[in-house]
């Protein structure tokens, strides 16, 4: 068993995947964004809120 620097950075995890192409590329350009880019998180995550609007919408059409 190898142990883990505690100093080191974690391995990002896999954004969850949906089955939705349009969703899942959303989820994974948030994941794309480095931890420390605030504005960075905050565009992709306003982006993945517009697709899944956008996607739960075409629902009730």
């Amino acid at each position: 068993m190898s142990e883990q620097d505690p100093a080191a950075p974690a391995e990002p995890e896999a954004p969850p995947e949906t089955g939705d192409i349009v969703i899942d590329s959303a989820l994974g350009d948030l994941a794309a964004v480095p931890a420390d880019d605030l504005d960075g998180q905050l565009a992709a995550g306003e982006e993945v809120q517009r697709t899944l609007r956008s996607r739960l919408g075409d629902l009730g059409g």
